[in-house]
């Protein structure tokens, strides 16, 4: 692992203020911007959408955790910021560390298509070519315990960023044949988590111009309201929750994670099956080993989820009850008027013209995987009045896991 080093002279991560309750994420105050001479970091799993639609769901998932997992150990450090979306991530870095992380994405690259079979894109984008664009990258960091605290983006410069990456513009090229990034500590042991209230709903609010605009984050309260009813719609996981099993549904992703080019790759599937099986029997019986506890690490899994983040959008994966669902539908629907007013389409998302999406204050994407954990679609009734009122409601599949890499 490489030295750390100072990530920038003026610790700038580490000097960004912390704040606990989450429904702060829209306060402009708590975000501060990068310091210039930053760059971007960004990466995402190539039709990703096609992929999970196949079942590999779980190999989407640890391909964009691959990518955290690569350039947190190529920097030695946790501490930047970065934020994990499922098929992909997205992260900033000083100047003077923008080659090393570029190193890492490049690497991952080569892992994704040779040991995944995913093809995945990267890009690093300089902050100052983002505020060229009239655009701004600024940090907050929500922290959802007093063991963590993660990365929030704003400013617009994130999103613009990522179109960039994906017309092709500051693109990271692909690392020799047999390049492998450092994946230590990069595993995905848990099995799928089911619903306790009835749906697993997983709430993405876009908006609908690059600079969000006054009734964007008005709406983004009023759904952050709607959270505060814990007894409808909360955490996803809890510790009763947590399921693992022998032989887990990651083996092999885990197996390959560790495999290096001319290695046999059944001496990595032996070496993680006994690994899984020390700590499966470990987490069922909770047993502890030295100074580990497994009822503390479930515990701490739990309050350290980043069920809800901010980059550029909002992103809340809630296990909610029906009625809650229903609820957050007609607060996207109905909470502005006029132009100001939400996007909701039960159409697919890649069909809407940029004009009607420049008409509305966001796009909201809400997807729901009820009981069973089957994926489906989910549409809402037609509304007489929708088009008249300038609002369409989208309900799309479930498309991101709760499995993820966690920090500790």
């Amino acid at each position: 692992m490489a030295s750390p080093g100072r990530l920038a002279e003026t610790d700038f991560f580490a000097s960004v203020p912390v704040f606990t309750r989450f429904e702060e994420v829209t306060d402009a105050k708590r975000y501060l911007p990068l310091p210039d001479g930053w760059v971007l970091g960004l990466a995402d799993v190539v039709s990703s959408t096609a992929a999970i639609a196949a079942g590999g769901y779980k190999s989407v998932n640890i391909a964009g955790a691959s990518v955290i997992a690569a350039v947190a150990n190529a920097l030695g450090t946790h501490d930047f910021p970065f934020v994990f979306g499922g098929d992909g991530a997205s992260f900033a870095v000083p100047e003077n560390r923008a080659n090393v992380a570029c190193e890492a994405l490049a690497a991952t690259i080569v892992y994704a298509r040779e040991e995944l079979a995913m093809s995945l894109r990267a890009a690093m984008v300089p902050v100052a070519a983002i505020r060229d664009e009239g655009l701004d990258v600024r940090i907050a960091r929500y922290a959802p315990s007093r063991n963590v605290s993660y990365a929030m983006f704003s400013g617009g410069g994130l999103a613009w960023a990522e179109k960039e990456m994906k017309r092709g513009a500051c693109n990271v090229e692909a690392a020799p044949p047999g390049t492998r990034p450092d994946l230590t500590n990069l595993s995905c042991r848990f099995e799928k988590v089911a619903s306790a209230r009835g749906t697993i709903l997983s709430l993405l609010v876009v908006p609908a111009t690059p600079r969000a605009s006054p009734e964007y984050w008005q709406l983004l309260q009023s759904l952050l309201a709607l959270t505060s009813d814990t007894e409808e719609a909360g955490r996803p996981v809890s510790t009763g929750s947590l399921r693992v099993k022998w032989p887990p549904t990651g083996l092999e992703l885990e197996a390959r994670s560790r495999h290096k080019p001319g290695r046999p790759l059944w001496l990595d599937r032996i070496d993680v099956g006994i690994r899984t099986l020390l700590s499966s029997l470990i987490f069922r019986f909770r047993i502890k080993v030295g100074r580990f506890s497994p009822e503390a690490y479930y515990g701490e899994l739990v309050e350290n989820s980043d069920f809800r983040k901010y980059d550029d959008a909002l992103r809340m994966t809630l296990d909610c009850t029906e009625h809650w669902r229903a609820r957050s539908a007609r607060c996207s629907r109905t909470r502005h008027s006029g132009e100001s007013r939400a996007t909701v389409s039960t159409g697919n998302p890649t069909r809407w013209s940029p004009a009607s999406r420049r008409r509305c204050t966001a796009t909201t994407f809400i997807s729901s995987m009820a009981r069973p954990a089957a994926m489906r679609w989910r549409r809402s009734a037609s509304r007489p009045d929708a088009q008249a009122r300038g609002a369409e409601v989208v309900l799309a599949p479930h498309r991101h896991t709760l499995h993820r890499l966690v920090s500790r």
